[in-house]
């Protein structure tokens, strides 16, 4: 399940400031950009200076609040280096590290994580040994919480995460194993803030402004800024109807009738499961309603007395958990369901023997239970996280309410994460201003049968983003989509990667290929390791002027046609092509009448020369022009070239 958190509160909280308050990402672990002018701002009330000092500052930097209550001022940072303190009003932010930064954003690529992801799935290629041994402190993950919302808002939810073994498993892949290599070849801290959303379009990410080129979305953006301007705000109606629906779904569950929470509730007759377990790996399938779970856990002597912590995996969709029939926590709105859940039981509950956990797990649609590994489900003393005792195993379970009898979550039918704007506004207008070295960015799936509008909207993305932050044309680094048995493909994912190719004509962007790493059968390919590196190849040399880094495959530059043969040449091919081995695959030539047939290829040097019998006359050759190619055409670097036309002929 896919969250649709709105942006409203902090748009609110922003109104009425009473104190000195910043924007999250300025708080405890956070990464500045080094020896730059950066942007700090917040809000308080009107006409209060606000003085801002770092601990490598001689003297504080001052600015008024305007009339509003927004202030703002810049900072020059040192070279890198810390830990610093960054005090701002009346608050010291501690462990300040200053480096490098990177807003890393992107679809579900992008998102999925170094461990196994809280919504399933596979983790990365080798990803206990990657977890366990990111023992990396100075590289910093901001991790924006997926967010939609009509205007752009002023603030995001998340914090800084230092990376260790406990956290890394929940870094976005893509960005950790980028981050990892530059700090591994610079030396110096890394910060990297994600902001990435599953199965979400370009036209998403794009702000207003960045799309008034685009008449096709015109229409939604009318009907966003109809929604703003209504008397009745969005938000507002929307969370009224959803706590009628929880008022509905009290009164239809039979748990919530019957009070299944209670310690003495009789769970004899109930299935049992181990857990944590999805559903559809369960005797629950496809239920999408309310289902409980009950398990009772033995409390030690030595905790009497103390504060205790129950820490759950994720849980699909929503929860509440019970102790001994009291309320300890839950997440009761939407769009938490890939967070790990961590509550905390009161001292008086702590008594030695047996207690009862009961959880009422809310599913309303797709997967549903509780989702991560064993090792996520324990209790502890607060004081004593050493000490966890496990709560994976058995559990008792039982069906509460079907969401047939309940009614459908109400959420907005038409303003969604992948309406134009949406998520510009929600995650990435919060973070406009903060010092970045550049950007990668993984996308393009969900774009992939609009690909001649994919040639325009993604430049126009990068120029959007760029005209904001206001710090010239940063560097932008993307991965082009990898190979995928696409249902009904019939060239649309191939046109795509071309619209990524032709995207390298914006200045200072660059582009790491995949074709060598994909997994027809898998959207979501594991090797995340070479995909950060290449992206890393692409900082090192163009941002970060390291001599002797090839950071590209072979790039198509001509044709010429040579008798019955077609010559190619190539960009970047110093030292010659290579096919690891293997006669060259997936190249394919045409005559006039633009019918394709499989070619022979030979690598001549940094050319090839492309022929075929059936062809006597060619007129153009394609080169992995397929959904799934996964071809093998290389430099000596060992980096692949994308798929490439050399002609323009509309699909059939």
């Amino acid at each position: 399940m896919r969250p649709i958190v709105l942006g409203a509160s902090l748009l609110l909280a922003a109104a009425a400031p009473a104190q000195v308050r910043t924007p999250a990402f300025f708080s405890d672990h956070m990464v500045l950009q080094r020896e730059a002018e950066v942007p700090v701002w917040g809000w308080a009330a009107p006409g209060t200076r606000v003085r801002v000092q770092g601990d490598w500052m001689s003297a504080p930097v001052a600015a008024a609040a305007d009339a509003g209550g927004a202030w703002r001022l810049t900072l020059r940072t040192p070279g890198a280096g810390g830990p610093h303190r960054l005090t701002i009003g009346e608050r010291t932010i501690q462990d300040v590290w200053i480096g490098e930064v990177w807003l890393c954003s992107g679809q579900s690529n992008m998102e999925w994580t170094v461990g196994v992801p809280p919504w399933g799935g596979n983790g990365v290629d080798n990803c206990e040994e990657e977890v366990r041994s990111a023992n990396y402190p100075q590289i910093r993950v901001f991790d924006v919480q997926n967010t939609v919302a009509l205007a752009p808002q002023d603030d995001c939810a998340g914090s800084w995460k230092t990376c260790s073994p406990d956290t890394a498993g929940r870094f976005s892949a893509t960005a950790y194993f980028f981050g990892r290599e530059l700090h591994r070849e610079l030396k110096v801290p890394i910060g990297l803030i994600t902001a990435d959303w599953g199965g979400t379009v370009a036209e998403a990410w794009t702000g207003n402004e960045g799309l008034s080129d685009f008449p096709e979305f015109g229409p939604a953006l009318a009907r966003i800024r109809e929604a703003r301007a209504r008397s009745g705000n969005l938000e507002d109606e929307l969370r009224a109807q959803q706590a009628e629906w929880w008022k509905t779904l009290a009164a239809k569950d039979a748990g919530s009738a019957a009070q299944w929470q209670q310690p003495k509730a009789d769970d004899s007759a109930w299935e049992s499961a181990a857990q944590p377990l999805p559903w559809s790996q369960s005797d629950l399938g496809d239920f999408d309603g309310v289902a409980w779970y009950r398990r009772s856990f033995e409390v030690p002597a030595a905790w009497s007395g103390k504060a205790l912590v129950v820490e759950l995996p994720p849980i699909d969709d929503m929860d509440t958990a019970w102790v001994d029939g009291r309320a300890v926590g839950g997440l009761e709105e939407d769009g938490k369901w890939q967070t790990p859940r961590r509550y905390e039981v009161p001292a008086e509950l702590a008594k030695p023997g047996a207690h009862v956990l009961a959880l009422r797990v809310v599913d309303t649609g797709g997967e549903g239970g509780m989702i991560g590994p064993a090792e996520t489900l324990r209790v502890f003393p607060q004081d004593d996280p050493g000490a966890a005792l496990s709560l994976a195993g058995p559990w008792r379970w039982r069906r509460g309410a079907s969401m047939a009898d309940i009614g459908a979550y109400p959420r907005s039918g038409w303003f969604h994460a992948n309406t134009p704007s949406a998520l510009f506004n929600g995650m990435i207008a919060p973070l406009v201003g903060y010092g970045l070295r550049g950007a990668i960015w993984y996308q393009g799936e969900s774009n992939r049968g609009r690909a001649e509008q994919y040639r325009r909207l993604f430049p126009a993305l990068i120029a959007d983003w760029r005209r904001l932050w206001g710090i010239g044309e940063f560097p932008w680094y993307y991965v082009q989509i990898a190979p995928f048995r696409y249902g009904g493909d019939t060239g649309q994912a191939a046109e795509l990667r071309e619209a990524q190719m032709l995207a390298l004509s914006v200045p200072n962007t660059g582009m790491a290929v995949t074709m060598d790493i994909g997994d027809p059968a898998d959207i979501h390919p594991r090797n995340k390791q070479d995909v950060g590196k290449r992206l890393a190849l692409c900082a090192l040399a163009k941002t970060y002027g390291k001599s002797g880094v090839e950071y590209s495959g072979p790039v198509y530059r001509e044709m010429k046609i040579e008798g019955d043969r077609v010559r190619l040449t190539f960009g970047h091919a110093g030292g010659g092509l290579d096919s690891k081995n293997r006669p060259l695959e997936s190249f394919t030539i045409a005559g006039a009448d633009r019918v394709f047939h499989p070619a022979t290829a030979v690598i001549d040097g940094e050319t090839v020369l492309v022929s075929s019998p059936q062809v006597q006359q060619p007129a153009a050759v394609r080169y992995g022009w397929a959904a799934d190619a996964m071809p093998n055409l290389f430099n000596q670097a060992g980096l692949p070239a994308s798929s490439f036309r050399t002609d323009d002929w509309p699909r059939e």
